[in-house]
């Protein structure tokens, strides 16, 4: 029987490494639309991002996937990354960006304990940006248990909290 003793809480997911198909075309989705930076390249199959100089918190190569084609509906693997803003305005100025990259939103909720919008980058993986609100502020159900929701999230709202281009 393998130990059940949980994780220890600090535990976090330290980076995600994606396969592309075209790593100049993932990297002017993941560098020049989320705005995350190139901490290493190799060439021209693979590289290293993040935000703030962290090593890195999104890698993409294209080792085994050079050329291909989006994983067909069905199959298993990545459901989406998700990518955690500090704040509200912060993933404002993220879905603005989203927006003038044209790129199509395929949702955006409020879950109560957070607030998200869902696209896609240009290899098909699913990516969620989002913002946690406090703890205190989450929903509970009468027995004082998380209860998450699916809401719409307003989005003119949430963009009227973009601060202004410099």
């Amino acid at each position: 029987m393998p130990d059940a003793t949980p994780a220890h809480p600090a535990l976090r997911i330290g980076h995600v490494h994606l396969k592309v198909a075209d790593l100049d075309r993932a990297l002017g989705f993941w560098r020049d639309v989320i705005g995350l930076e190139v901490q290493q390249r190799m060439g021209g199959r693979a590289a290293f991002l993040s935000a703030g100089g962290y090593h890195h918190h999104i890698a993409l190569n294209t080792w085994e996937s050079e050329g291909g084609a989006w994983p067909p509906p069905g199959t298993t693997g990545l459901y989406h990354v998700a990518l955690l803003y500090p704040d509200r305005a912060a993933l404002a100025v993220a879905l603005r960006r989203v927006l003038e990259a044209g790129i199509p939103l395929e949702g955006a909720s409020d879950h109560g304990v957070s607030e998200a919008i869902y696209l896609r980058d240009p290899d098909g993986n699913g990516v969620e940006l989002y913002r946690d609100r406090a703890p205190a502020d989450w929903p509970q159900d009468a027995a004082g248990g998380l209860a998450m929701v699916t809401r719409r999230l307003d989005l003119d709202a949430l963009l009227a909290e973009a601060a202004s281009p410099a």
